[in-house]
């Protein structure tokens, strides 16, 4: 069921892909077309001095035509909400001009109205343009190999088990496990990272990934709508369709604006007549230019198209963001909480030194070791276990979780634990872990019956960039806190090695999810990055969270921002997208507003005629939007 309403999601975003291109390219062709006739029109009338039929016919094919799209949207919109919107008061504007014999100025109002949908149509393809370059990385064929012989299939027809064939210079169809052969994948697109990586037997592959050396042979081991490039795909589009709060409240604010400008227009029409102000058919007239100049086009549009080019920017940068609820939200942000494993840190320890007590058997403790941690997918039990490869695992052991802390297992009748468990307690190697602690030093310490017997010291490597993006975070006047597992000397160590403004040590998960809620309550809304693994509370938990998650599943669903290549100094980047689209935004909304408000006093004062209004007012709109697509470089 899960797979059919994936399948069902992804093909209807196609469909909705290709519409989107097909509708833009419609819309330009009416915009030609009115142009040329609206030139055609003015020609005859010029040389010819004529009023005729004729030239008001040109006028009103090129309504119609350049109309047409508009007018669809705004019905559709109209009756879809059971409320007026700003396409239908521009409709209203170009009517009453044709009845009032102003073809030329309705044929002019409903063209710039087109020019600027086509405007807005295009800000939201070069936003799609990310997601198209990701429809490319999906493969449409496969070579499957079955009793060895192999059968090109389509790759929506692959199950899990299967095994394909995956030569040089082809596409890996889906994700899978190399079950033979050696070779170089370029994961360029899936995780941003340009260097080959050397895949062999037992090697993870994602689907996308382009096979650069020998010919091999993978094991699928997701159905194909499932696997990494295809959730980016859905990523992705689901960031376009997320609404934030601002686009929320203008969406409201033009439900009411619409019926406010039509009243307004309305008292135009009837109130000066009354008081012999100005005539019946000037009334008219004043009214319809209140419906062209009062219209909020541009202030609807400034905050859409800054969304989309700033998710578009963002996604160019290997940064993917679900929605401009989640960037909106960065400017908000007043504490920065990092995990330390795997985020300030690349996530890939090894082990320094294995110490245990004297009166222990060196080769039964690293058995138990090793049996203990290889069921564990934390890195430091992982690189424990990597560390011990050769190591022969006890095949009889209970085993189970201690949940944020490690394992434990019985195994002859002797109760082992493996984790990382704080200050339990003073023993005889309390000064040796403090040494290494000192130093930086991850610390995994044994216990046999409750007793401690040892310790694995592990060392990892800081993340370039994480000092710089500390740096700039705290320039920002955003408090900067690490919060980790390890010990209090450790936690110090690293802490005062990146310049943090604080850090919480012994931290398991509850702690780091009962942490962030306490930062909340005092400091405000805060922001949680994490390896998207082992911080899943902790992420959910935090306002704004961010994932270094290099493509995989859990990062993807866990995380409201994902760095595909990992690469730490992104944080700033997306701090700066998110200020540009704030500073942008803000541009729109003041600029759109002034312009209604000037339009409006200038209408009032008999200052503009309906082409000067169709003109400011569109031109309005056009710059809103062109001002909007800045957002897409940089």
């Amino acid at each position: 069921m899960l797979i059919f309403v994936f399948k069902t999601r992804y093909n209807r975003f196609i469909r909705r892909n290709l519409m989107t291109n097909q509708t833009l390219t419609l819309k330009t062709y009416a915009v030609i077309i009115s142009v040329a006739l609206i030139i055609t029109a003015i020609i005859i009338e010029r040389i010819s001095g004529d009023d005729a039929l004729h030239v008001a016919l040109l006028y009103g094919i090129a309504f119609l035509i350049g109309g047409f799209a508009k007018a669809k949207d705004g019905i559709i919109k109209t009756i879809e909400n059971k409320s007026l919107n700003v396409e239908m008061l521009m409709i209203m504007a170009a009517l009453g001009a044709f009845i009032l014999g102003n073809y030329y100025e309705g044929a002019i109002l409903i063209l710039i109205f087109s020019i600027s949908g086509v405007l807005e149509s295009y800000a939201s393809a070069k936003s799609e343009k990310a997601l198209t370059s990701l429809l490319k990385l999906a493969p449409k064929k496969a070579l499957r190999v079955n009793d060895g012989k192999e059968t090109e299939v389509a790759v929506d027809d692959l199950n899990i088990g299967d095994h394909v064939m995956v030569k040089a210079g082809q596409q890996v169809p889906a994700d899978g496990m190399v079950v033979s052969g050696t070779t170089s994948l370029d994961q360029s697109a899936i995780t941003g990272e340009f260097v080959p990586v050397f895949k062999e037997k037992g090697h993870v592959v994602y689907g996308g990934s382009i096979n650069i050396d020998g010919p091999i042979v993978v094991e699928i081991d997701k159905d194909p709508t499932e696997s990494v490039v295809q959730k980016i795909i859905l990523f992705v589009k689901q960031a376009q369709e997320d609404k934030s709060k601002s686009q929320t409240r203008i969406a409201k604010i033009e439900r009411v604006y619409v019926y406010a400008v039509i009243v307004m227009a309305l008292m135009f029409m009837i109130i000066p007549p009354l008081f012999d102000i100005w005539s019946w058919p000037d009334a008219f007239y004043r009214g319809i230019i209140v419906l062209v100049v009062g219209s909020p086009c541009a202030l609807v549009a400034s905050i859409s198209p800054a969304m989309l080019s700033s998710l578009s920017n963002a996604a160019r940068h290997r940064i993917l963001i679900k929605g401009g609820s989640r960037l909106e939200g960065l400017g908000e942000i007043k504490t920065v909480v990092f995990d330390k494993t795997g985020t300030i840190t690349t996530g890939k320890p090894h082990v320094v030194a294995i110490e245990l007590s004297d009166d222990e058997d060196e080769t039964w403790v690293k058995r138990v070791l090793l049996t203990l941690e290889s069921r564990s997918n934390h890195p430091l039990a992982k690189a424990v276990a990597d560390h011990l490869d050769g190591v022969t695992m006890i095949a009889d052991a209970d085993m189970s979780e201690m949940s944020g802390q490690g394992m434990q297992a019985h195994i002859n009748s002797v109760l082992w634990q493996v984790g990382r468990f704080g200050d339990r307690n003073q023993h005889a190697m309390s000064d040796r872990i403090a040494l290494y602690a000192g130093q930086g030093h991850s610390i995994v310490s044994i216990y046999k019956d409750e007793t401690h017997v040892g310790f694995v010291a592990l060392m990892d490597t800081l993340r370039d960039g994480i000092k710089d993006t500390v740096k700039h975070l705290r320039h920002k006047g955003i408090h900067t806190i690490m919060m980790t597992g390890d010990n209090q000397s450790t936690a110090a160590a690293i802490a005062d090695k990146i310049g943090v403004d604080a850090y919480e040590s012994d931290c398991f998960p509850d702690d780091k999810v009962r942490r962030i809620r306490a930062l909340q309550q005092h400091h405000g809304k805060v922001m949680m990055i994490g390896d998207g693994i082992n911080d899943a509370p902790a992420l959910a938990c935090a306002d704004v969270s961010i994932a270094m998650g290099t493509g995989t599943d859990v990062s993807l669903e866990t995380a409201d921002i994902v760095f595909m290549n990992d690469r730490l100094e992104h944080v700033t980047k997306t701090f700066n997208i998110a200020r540009r689209m704030r500073r942008i935004i803000m541009q729109n909304i003041v600029f759109s507003v002034s312009v209604i408000t000037l339009l409006m006093i200038s209408n009032v004062l008999a200052l503009i005629q309906l082409p000067e209004g169709v003109i400011a007012h569109e031109m309005s709109t056009i710059l809103v939007i062109l001002n909007s697509l800045r957002l897409l470089f940089r």
